[in-house]
């Protein structure tokens, strides 16, 4: 016996937009109120008198190639011997890795249990040989489930002999739910035009909206609420985890350099790095929906995710980061050996995230082959920074300060080349350029121009030129030093809210 595929195909030349599916699934399911398994969206073409109303049934693609089971931390989402793409929420930590990497926003957080959830093919349902319950309630039979790995199936048979078209087929993961005689907008959000309020409700005012996208003569007058699954916990845990490996890579690098400081790099900055790499763990706990399972990452690890490999290597570094201090608390030097592990772990926690963003493949902004290099010059800009200021603190010696300005300033110049390239060079989808003229023209401008690059960049260059150059106070670089720091947290909340900012359903 052939091992199954079950897939759907929606007929939109059957549907009527009635929601008696979406009924079915809430009941069949106990899904809260507010979010929804499978839903119907509706469009408007035209102009009176000559307009159109379509429909499009929205839901879980259980595609052959999950990104949302890629992700997933602790394997709570599988994939079954059938093909279905199920979850086990006893084993979800609400860690929403699996909303970033869906590109059809498929998942949601359940108010309830706090956990992932989505559509699954009522597989209970499947495994006593019935069909899903919005299946059986569809009143024109516009939802057909099937095997598709079975020829003789009718499913099968539709696939082989109409014309089918799935969303974004471009990203890769094969998906399983195939449309028939659906509108090609309908199933491209970006190239909906959304309205202010909807037919019996008004939009919410913390909804996403498509202010900065250009509008067209299709309408979505209908929807579900798809909020922004990451937000500045996230901002804060990226600029955290910068401070804390820069706080011991640039003593690394002035170390190697032959600039002894005593008790200064061998105990001050060790404890600045874990202080920062205490508050980066409390920001990546308290960020989950179930923080009580945070554990979980490490009892049921799926060491495909770079959530769990992200983890593993900050336990490393702060291990490491400890037996610098505790090495300069006993002898009042680090063995060479020690700290070139060090700093190699402290980049690694610097890193990491740029595959864990790459693999939320919803997001295209966040693909980018520059992010790893962005995060390895941010931590030299953090780390000098928070050197610099410590130093000042502490009566640190002179030279010191000054190559740690001379680090940041280089950081920042380089930091500030590659995010002008970026913006400015052609981008690879259609989402990453919508994404990044959000940041440049649109709802995001003047947080990204005036903060992340005017404090962030320009400043900071400036003022750290001036101490360097033209032999002014020291104030110059402290100043530049605090800007900096700033900036990077501004750069970093501003990034992650525009790598949101564009629709996926």
């Amino acid at each position: 016996m052939h091992p199954k595929n079950y897939g759907f195909v929606i007929d939109q030349n059957r549907c009527i937009g009635c929601h008696a599916c979406t009924v079915a699934c809430k009941e069949e399911h106990d899904v809260p109120v507010g979010v929804f398994r499978t839903w119907v969206k509706y469009a408007e073409k035209g102009a009176f008198p000559n307009t159109s109303r379509h429909f499009s049934v929205l839901r879980c693609n259980h595609c052959n190639a999950a990104p949302c089971i890629e992700i997933c931390p602790t394997r709570a989402l599988f994939r079954r011997a059938d093909g279905i793409v199920d979850f086990d929420n006893s084993r979800c930590i609400g860690c929403k890795g699996c909303m970033q990497a869906c590109p059809y926003d498929a998942l949601y957080i359940d108010p309830n249990s706090q956990t992932a959830a989505k559509c699954n093919f009522c597989a209970h349902r499947v495994e006593s040989e019935l069909n899903p319950a919005c299946v059986i309630v569809c009143p024109t039979q516009a939802i057909i489930a099937g095997d598709l790995a079975d020829p003789a199936s009718n499913i099968s048979r539709i696939v082989a002999r109409e014309k089918v078209s799935v969303r974004k087929p471009q990203k890769g993961t094969e998906p399983k739910v195939f449309y028939v005689g659906v509108e090609g907008d309908l199933l491209r959000p970006t190239q909906l035009a959304a309205q202010s309020s909807y037919m019996w409700a008004e939009r919410r005012a913390d909804s996403k909206t498509r202010e900065d996208f250009d509008p067209t003569l299709t309408r979505e007058v209908y929807d579900v609420r798809h909020s922004a699954p990451w937000g500045r916990k996230i901002s804060a845990y990226l600029w955290t985890k910068s401070i804390s490996a820069g706080a011991l890579l640039v003593p690394a690098i002035l170390l190697e350099l032959c600039r002894q400081a005593g008790n200064f790099f061998t105990v001050i900055c060790p404890l600045i790095a874990l202080i920062a790499l205490a508050v980066t763990s409390l920001l990546l706990i308290f960020d989950l929906k179930r923080p009580d399972r945070f554990y979980f990452l490490m009892t049921k690890s799926n060491f495909r995710s770079w959530l769990v490999l992200g983890g593993y290597i900050l336990m490393g570094y702060g291990g490491l980061a400890t037996a610098w201090l505790v090495m300069g608390f006993i002898t009042g030097a680090v063995p060479h050996p020690l700290m070139w592990l060090t700093a190699a772990f402290a980049i690694g926690s610097a890193c990491y995230s740029a595959f864990l963003f790459a693999q939320a493949k919803s997001r295209d902004l966040w693909q980018s082959p520059l992010f790893l290099w962005h995060l390895l010059v941010q931590a030299l800009t953090a780390g000098a920074g928070v050197v610099l200021l410590a130093g000042v603190a502490m009566g640190a010696r002179s030279d010191i300060l000054r190559d740690s300005t001379l680090i940041q300033f280089s950081a920042l110049l380089l930091s500030l080349a590659m995010v002008l390239a970026e913006i400015a060079l052609p981008h690879a989808t259609e989402d990453a350029a919508l994404a990044n003229r959000s940041l440049v023209k649109g709802k995001y401008r003047g947080q990204f121009w005036g903060l992340a690059v005017g404090v962030g960049f320009v400043g900071p260059i400036v003022l750290s030129a001036m101490f360097l150059f033209c032999q002014l106070s020291l104030g110059f670089a402290i100043v530049a030093a605090v800007l900096a720091l700033v900036g990077l947290y501004c750069y970093e909340d501003v990034w992650v809210k525009a790598g949101q900012v564009v629709p996926l359903s």
